[in-house]
This record gives structure tokens, C-alpha cells and sequence, in this order.
């Protein structure tokens, strides 16, 4: 799915040869400063190769609309912004912003629950505690139901047993709707655990890609 080849962007990466198969769950590890977040912004063109050539679907990431490319692969950073107003206004702000219909105010009380939210849609969002942002951050993206899902540090600020049920709860989402994870993660036992394929990088470049599955 994607292809890259010969890659280089500033000081920070360095990828002579890297494929990413599609409906896989691929896990990125290595060293903070390694450059592990950057790749994933050129995967949906939010940063762009200084050289070389990187591939989505066999045709140059850099003809596609960035916009259109950004609702097809759609990433969710380490420390997402939130809407400075109330979990429900986050969800139809996202939706109106992404072009999507609105949804019921169900598929809005699911999804909290799902991942372990217990508050209601009139909560502002200023109340909310870190982990607590990253979780409705991550509420809006499975509400674009995303195909291709990038996730840098999902559950950074969450505690190890919140840890293993967010990112359980959607690697099955992903599996059920024969989508495809890019994840960037602190815990070498998440990639055991979850990861099709294993991809450490350090110092800017591919140290080891290792096939599980």
C-alpha cells in the first residue's frame, strides 16, 4: 500500500527502502527522536520528502488532494486539539469539518462508552483530564469510520491497564472492518501483542522490519 524508496526528509529520516502492506497492523518502535513521528506525517503528505519517492496505491502521494488523501488516511497525533467546547460539539464539529452527515446522539453515547468514557455530551471539554482528551480525540476518529489510521503514541497518557483496553478495543475495530493501523508505540509489548509487522527505527532509518504475521 505504500512504497518508499530512496526517502529523505531534513536530518531526520534517512528510508532507502520501506513497504507497508495494507489491512496489516504495523507497529513502529525505536527511540524517541527517531524519527518514528515523522513518518507518519509523510504518510498522509502533512510533511513532504525533501528526495526520493514515496507511493500510496502505486501513484505518488504527492498527486493526490492532500485533503481528500487526509480523509482517507486519517492520523490522530500524539497531543490532538481539542474543541474548547462540549463533547457532543466535538463530535458534529469534526463530522461538519470532514464533511460527513451528523449522527445520532446514540452513536455519539456508544462510542464514549466503548471507550470507557463516563461522561455525558454536555461535558466542556476543559474538564477533562489528559488521558481522558485522548480518548474522545480518539472517539472522533473511529467516528469517520477510517479505513487507513495512523496513530502516533495513542495512549501516552493513559495508565497501563487503560493502555491495553483502548488499543485492544481498536486493533478489533480495525480487524472487523478489514481496515489498516500504522502505530507508533512506546511499548515494545503492544507490537508483540498486536503487530503484523514490526518496524524499528532509530536515528532516522530502518534498523529492522520484522514479519510476524
Amino acid at each position: 500500500m505504500f512504497k518508499l524508496t530512496a526517502v529523505k526528509y531534513k536530518d531526520i529520516l534517512d528510508i532507502k527502502d520501506l513497504k507497508i502492506e495494507e489491512k496489516k497492523i504495523t507497529c513502529i518502535v525505536g527511540k524517541s527522536g527517531g524519527g518514528k513521528t515523522t513518518l507518519l506525517k509523510l504518510l498522509n503528505n502533512m510533511v513532504s520528502c525533501d528526495s526520493g519517492l514515496l507511493k500510496f496505491k502505486g501513484q505518488k502521494i504527492s498527486d493526490y488532494n492532500p485533503i481528500q488523501l487526509r480523509r482517507e488516511i486519517i492520523m490522530l497525533p500524539q497531543n490532538p486539539i481539542m474543541f474548547s467546547t462540549t463533547i457532543k460539539d466535538n463530535f458534529t464539529k469534526t463530522l461538519k469539518y470532514t464533511g460527513n452527515e451528523l449522527r445520532s446522539e446514540n452513536n455519539y453515547v456508544n462510542l464514549l462508552k466503548k471507550l470507557d468514557l463516563e461522561h455525558n455530551l454536555a461535558t466542556d471539554t476543559i474538564k477533562l483530564s489528559g488521558g481522558e482528551k485522548q480518548r474522545l480525540a480518539l472517539a472522533r476518529v473511529l467516528l469517520l469510520k477510517p479505513k487507513i489510521l495512523l496513530l502516533d503514541e495513542p495512549s501516552s497518557a493513559l495508565d497501563e491497564d487503560t493502555e491495553k483496553f483502548i488499543i485492544k478495543m481498536v486493533v478489533n475495530y480495525i480487524k472487523e472492518n478489514n481496515g489498516t493501523l500504522i502505530m507508533v508505540t512506546h511499548s515494545r509489548s503492544i507490537a508483540d501483542e498486536y503487530g503484523d509487522t514490526i518496524i524499528t527505527l532509530n536515528n532516522g532509518q530502518i534498523e529492522n522490519v520484522e514479519k510476524r504475521r
